[in-house]
């Protein structure tokens, strides 16, 4: 062996018991969980659901993709996008506010401990949780969704905004001030170029998780594809269910790709 490599593999430090305690805890913390588990065997039922979509989906109602009515596929997914995008932007737009408060290069730590805990409070509301809120405060339907949609976001965007805000390059803000710029200019040419192109990426990550959330919010009656696709489920209509899965996997799939796509572009200032 090579003696400098010998003499690093002798100099490093042994953390053979710390390594031991952590996986005795780690282990511990394995078999606590599982026992919370309660395992009452195969439900037969179930099992024969899940075929029973499995097979339909080889031979959905061609009728509800094909056509574009009051129930068919792609209107309830028209729908469901356009919760997805207008809750994104609400989302993204909120956002900012609560990212600037909670970044410590602008307002301190005092401050910015404050405005994460704040964030971090709105992000502990399960999405469900809000759309139930939102339909009784303003009723069913898509406007909900949106609102439900928009306000689970601000935890995840803010935090990933902040990120960003923390990463400015003070150099260029130093400039512009020793040049004379006004707060307004600063902000200007210093910070949203910075800035613009991440929260753009964060907010086209953001529209494809929403998506995926608007295709259940609908379960709540906040509008999409959910509530139809669980009417379908529960009365036993499986080709009904499967063009309304077949309906969330194509558009998920597309909307995907699109989204990796232009946050490659934009990560490589394309």
């Amino acid at each position: 062996m090579n003696p400098q490599i010998e003499k690093a593999f002798n100099d490093a430090p042994n953390r053979t018991l710390r390594n031991i305690i952590i996986g005795i805890v780690l282990l511990s913390l394995l078999i606590w969980s599982a026992a919370a588990i309660q395992y009452n065997g195969i439900n037969e039922i179930g099992v024969n659901n899940v075929k029973n979509v499995l097979r339909a989906l080889i031979h959905p109602n061609w009728d509800w993709i094909l056509t574009f009515t009051g129930t068919s596929v792609p209107k309830l997914m028209l729908e469901t996008i356009a919760i997805g995008w207008l809750g994104t932007i609400l989302g993204a737009i909120l956002a900012i506010p609560f990212a600037f408060l909670s970044s410590r290069n602008i307002t301190g730590n005092m401050v910015s401990y404050g405005g994460s805990a704040l964030t971090t409070m709105i992000r502990t509301f399960p999405v469900f949780v809000l759309g139930l809120m939102f339909v009784k405060t303003v009723g069913l339907g898509p406007f909900a969704g949106v609102l439900t949609i928009g306000v689970s976001s601000i935890g995840m965007i803010t935090k990933l905004y902040v990120e960003s805000i923390e990463d400015i390059d003070k150099g260029i803000l130093d400039a512009l001030d020793a040049s004379g710029a006004s707060t307004l200019q600063k902000i200007r040419y210093g910070i949203i170029p910075q800035l613009s192109a991440n929260f753009i990426s964060t907010a086209i990550y953001r529209f494809e998780i929403n998506v995926r959330n608007a295709t259940v919010l609908g379960l709540v009656g906040a509008g999409g594809i959910g509530f139809t696709l669980l009417q379908a489920l529960g009365n036993n209509r499986w080709s009904d269910a499967a063009a309304c899965l077949w309906g969330i996997i194509v558009v998920v799939l597309i909307i995907e790709y699109i989204s990796t796509t232009l946050r490659n572009k934009i990560s490589r200032g394309e």
